[in-house]
This record gives C-alpha cells, sequence and structure tokens, in this order.
C-alpha cells in the first residue's frame, strides 16, 4: 500500500553521516514535533537529482523555512557514505538533512520502492516530495513519470 495523506509515516531508520562517522536516527527523531519537507530521490549522483531536483530545493530553502518548515531533507536508496559525499559536493551541509535509505526499508514501508533492477539500479525510492507535520503526511506528491514536476520544490513552497 502506497504512503497516502493523512498517513502517519512508518518506524524506520535512517543513517547519516556526521564527522564522528555513520549515525542512525529514527523516524521519530527525524519528524516528531517538526514540521518537515521530505524529498526523495531514486540516486545521489544521478544527473537528474544533482542536476534538476535537488538544487531546487537548496535555491529556495530559505523560501521554504520562511514558511514555516523547521526542517529540509533528502532521502534516497544510497548508503550513508555516498549521502554524506553529495552533501558536501552540492553545497547542502547545514541546509538540508540527507538521510540514506540503503537498504530501502523506508522506500519499501511507505510503498514508495520501485525496482529498478533492469537498469542496474536495484530497488530505489520513487521521485518525490512531501510534507510531513509531526509524522503525519500533509501533502504528498509522487512523479507519475519520469522527470520533476510535481515534487519540485516550486510545487512544495505552493504547498505550505
Amino acid at each position: 500500500m502506497t504512503l497516502a495523506v493523512g498517513d502517519r509515516l512508518p518506524d524506520t531508520t535512517f543513517r547519516i553521516l556526521t564527522e564522528d562517522g555513520v549515525k542512525t536516527l529514527s523516524t521519530a527523531d527525524v519528524f516528531a514535533g517538526k514540521k518537515v519537507v521530505l524529498f526523495a530521490v531514486p540516486g545521489a549522483f544521478t544527473p537528474g537529482c544533482s542536476n534538476n531536483h535537488l538544487p531546487g530545493y537548496l535555491e529556495n530553502h530559505d523560501a521554504i523555512k520562511a514558511r514555516g518548515i523547521d526542517q529540509i531533507a533528502v532521502v534516497a536508496t544510497n548508503d550513508a557514505f555516498v549521502m554524506g559525499a553529495w552533501e558536501h559536493a552540492t553545497g547542502g551541509k547545514d541546509k538540508i538533512l540527507f538521510l540514506s535509505d540503503g537498504s530501502a526499508d523506508f522506500a519499501r514501508a511507505t510503498g514508495l520502492d520501485a525496482d529498478l533492477s533492469a537498469n542496474g539500479m536495484g530497488v530505489r525510492i520513487k521521485r518525490c516530495s512531501m510534507v510531513v507535520d509531526d509524522g503525519k503526511v500533509i501533502a504528498l506528491n509522487i512523479e507519475p513519470k519520469p522527470g520533476i514536476d510535481v515534487s519540485a520544490a516550486s510545487k512544495i513552497l505552493e504547498q505550505i
């Protein structure tokens, strides 16, 4: 069953790369008591994700935060080391929380998993964006086809 507006996010864990190594965060650590914009990308360093999707959230960081958002986060089914490298390469440090869902546990638990094995990419998360208020999804935008349209930062700005 795919995640829908009104659903609570499932209890899963993410990993982040810190100066002290890899740290595990629970869903509650990221979302409890906060209003969070979360966007998901199929893979760090991929052209669409690096050149089109992530830059919109970096460019609109201040505008998104000014509308009452406590945190902007990105999740991908890459390991924490790749997500940490992507964070540094894109200038996203201290602006966006880079969450690793390396085993696709969050992707599967939300029904947002996509099997891209035919393209050599394995199980990934579908490109999407959402607004989460204290763990509850209040807006959800899942891309219906390849590309970045409904999950773009400009769409989130319309929803918050």
